[in-house]
């Protein structure tokens, strides 16, 4: 594998979603909330970059939980290793909030732009724009949907988001077709020079073990080279990890991840779906 640099380990590691088209950043000072109404799953709706003193823990959540509820949209908390206190998950648990079930540590990885990953001979593989047109960002998001076990989203909603991530201008994402059948999709955001950060990859049931996976990294790395960034950033979860390391990415660091609902009152949550 290439050489990693330091700038990448520190991209990846201390990188802050900035404020975007459908995403809204508020730096609170003692932390960061980031609110995307038109993508109302946890995640994308989160609370980073906790620092704060012990006796003001309880008015930091209470002060962010504010923010959410109104909008009535689930809230991940993320604690990173500098995340003050370090009991910080304590306080949360005094609140009720505990760790996500599915995917409650994910490791924050790496892998420098010139790294070669082949994409496998796939028969029938497409690998095309998802953002190019309404029906092909439906599909990537109906993928993203049963890949992370998710309602599929409010059509309206939808189309909000595939216009904001055009009008970005960094986003790309990606949809794998086998056959013409939806097989994958996955999202990549470029950060030039200092890097990019891929997400939200997912292959349906039926398609896994043939090599879909492989074949969005090695696109989205082609992607990235061509931007001319630095490297790639990820967060492997339990069953991206294992993947990932085989391809050559390192891991450099760690996010913990703590489901909050309580900002959706007794009201039903409204349609979600995975990752972007």
């Amino acid at each position: 594998m290439a050489a990693v640099s330091q700038g990448l380990i520190d991209f990846a590691n201390h990188f802050r979603q900035p404020a975007a088209p459908g995403v809204e950043v508020v730096d609170m000072g003692s932390c960061v909330v980031t609110l995307q109404p038109d993508y109302p799953i946890p995640g994308p709706n989160s609370v980073s970059w906790i620092r704060c003193r012990a006796e003001e823990a309880g008015a930091l959540i209470d002060d962010a939980r504010a923010l959410f509820r109104p909008r009535r949209l689930p809230v991940m908390w993320i604690l990173d290793p500098e995340t003050e206190p370090g009991n910080f998950a304590d306080h949360l648990a005094a609140r009720d909030v505990f760790p996500e079930a599915h995917s409650p540590e994910v490791a924050v990885m790496i892998l420098p732009a010139e790294t070669r990953v082949e994409g496998p001979a796939v028969d029938g593989l497409d690998i095309r724009d998802a953002l190019a047109d309404a029906e092909s960002f439906r599909q990537a998001d109906a993928v993203n949907a049963e890949g992370f076990d998710h309602q599929p989203r409010d059509p309206a909603a939808q189309e909000r988001r595939r216009r904001n991530q055009l009008a970005a201008g960094n986003r790309r994402v990606v949809l794998a077709t086998v056959e013409g059948e939806p097989a994958g999709a996955a999202g990549l955001t470029l950060y030039p020079p200092a890097g990019a950060i891929i997400n939200g990859g997912a292959v349906r049931k039926k398609f896994r073990g043939r090599g879909v996976y492989r074949a969005m990294v090695a696109a989205r790395l082609a992607m990235a080279r061509e931007a001319g960034v630095s490297g790639v950033s990820v967060w492997g979860g339990p069953m991206s990890k294992p993947i990932l390391a085989r391809l050559g990415f390192e891991v450099v660091g760690w996010r913990r991840f703590y489901l909050d609902e309580s900002t959706l009152g007794n009201l039903p949550p409204p349609l979600g779906g995975g990752p972007g």
